[in-house]
């Protein structure tokens, strides 16, 4: 058995609609950037994990996706296994491939995020808007819109304009998250301004990442005027669809005391949960996963220099800053507009842009948000660098039960180690 784990090369691609672009161009850039930052050649791969969630319904590539893009780059002979787990895939792979090293199993690993979401095709348009209604147990479909038709119902009779009629296409978790963004709203008082913030603050931090979907920066106010999802859900407070991938390189510490100029980012904390439709003991699942993961490190959440957290909208954010322990309960809107999770502040919060800026291919989400942090770490983020961060967190979550919960989640803490 290993004990220490680290990452020692990661990559991605930029994120955006590229049409004239597949899975294997992604993940040929976002691997052959990863092995160049760790010095090593793929006759060093013992082992891979490759996630992606969408692709078999979209390009109908199912069940040997890894193989498909890695064999290519000659990654062959060894172990690839491929995992979907919704938009915690990417984090499910690196998940795998720690569990692997941890046991002892292998000394260096690969995992590897992909998805390829935009298409010029207004047949595969609406299948990828549609996929997003498969990562929900389907034998509820109908039960959750209802209650999202429902919900929509009481909007309009208080007067608030909806998206529905207007011809634009629903997404189920849009209506979702707006559900529990309303909710949290009546409970702690928080503002439609506070989610404006959040995203205003995610589009400043993207115009500094060359990575990013959208670099261009927003005002609250524009936030606001955006066009409506779900209220209080603007369309600006939202994640894009959009193509990209990322990669990860780890190894157990026998295989990087071979390295000479190697700069280890430790794992101190790999843990992944199943929701539950339900709390358990007082608890759900979630909050225990974190619970687990300042433990297995020995930190807590006042050790935190940077976070990348899962935003598929704005009030994301600011429910997974609560659970992560940032601030109390109901205030991570007063934590946005106090600036603490901007660049600068005391806790920046995905500098990188986040899922609503930086981009969400669901498939690569999860190493998209480890990717950034281990950049963080080695301090290569030169514009929006976080001065003197030595530890950092990821938090990723996937698909939703009944109740509301994540059907995968999973957070990744992450130290400097050179």
């Amino acid at each position: 058995m290993s004990d220490n784990i680290y990452v020692i090369g990661a990559g991605q691609t930029r994120y955006g609609k590229f049409f004239g672009r597949n899975t294997k161009s992604l993940v040929q850039e976002a691997v052959g950037q990863a092995l160049q930052q760790a010095g090593v050649t793929t006759a060093v791969i013992e082992a891979a994990w490759v996630g992606s969630a969408a692709q078999g319904i979209l390009t109908g590539q199912e069940m040997i996706r890894g193989q498909a893009v890695l064999v290519p780059l000659g990654i062959s002979g060894v172990p690839i296994t491929n995992v979907e787990n919704a938009c915690a895939s990417a984090s499910t792979a690196f998940h795998g491939a720690w569990t692997a090293l941890k046991a002892g199993l292998y000394d260096c690993v690969l995992a590897v995020g992909m998805e390829k979401m935009a298409f010029e095709d207004p047949e595969l348009r609406r299948r990828a808007m549609e996929s997003f209604s498969t990562a929900v147990d389907i034998e509820d479909l109908d039960w959750i819109r209802e209650e999202a038709l429902a919900a929509e119902a009481a909007l309009e009779a208080a007067g608030r304009k909806s998206a529905y009629g207007e011809g634009r296409s629903k997404s189920l978790f849009m209506d979702l998250y707006a559900a529990k963004a309303r909710d949290h709203m009546e409970r702690h008082g928080t503002r439609q301004m506070d989610l404006a913030i959040v995203s205003s603050k995610n589009h400043k931090h993207a115009s500094l990442n060359p990575y990013a979907q959208y670099r261009k920066e927003i005002s609250p106010e524009e936030v606001l005027s955006d066009d409506l999802v779900s209220y209080p859900l603007t369309r600006l407070m939202c994640a894009p669809l959009g193509d990209g991938a990322a990669a990860a390189i780890l190894c157990t510490e026998a295989f990087l005391d071979r390295l000479e100029s190697a700069r280890p980012v430790e794992v101190l904390a790999s843990c992944l949960t199943a929701g539950a439709e339900a709390p358990i003991d007082g608890k759900m699942p979630s909050d225990r996963l974190i619970e687990k993961a300042y433990a297995t490190a020995g930190l807590g959440p006042r050790d935190i220099d940077v976070a990348e957290v899962h935003d598929a909208t704005a009030f994301s954010e600011i429910v997974q800053v609560e659970a992560l322990g940032f601030c109390e309960p109901g205030q991570g809107g007063a934590l946005a507009a106090s600036r603490a999770t901007s660049l600068g502040g005391s806790l920046p919060v995905n500098p990188s842009g986040g899922l609503e800026s930086r981009g969400h291919p669901i498939g690569a989400t999860g190493l998209a948000q480890i990717t950034e942090i281990v950049w963080q770490l080695q301090g290569q983020c030169e514009a929006r660098q976080v001065e003197g961060a030595r530890i950092g967190l990821t938090q990723n979550s996937g698909g939703n039960l009944r109740g509301g919960a994540s059907a995968a989640y999973a957070v990744h803490i992450f130290g400097r180690a050179f």
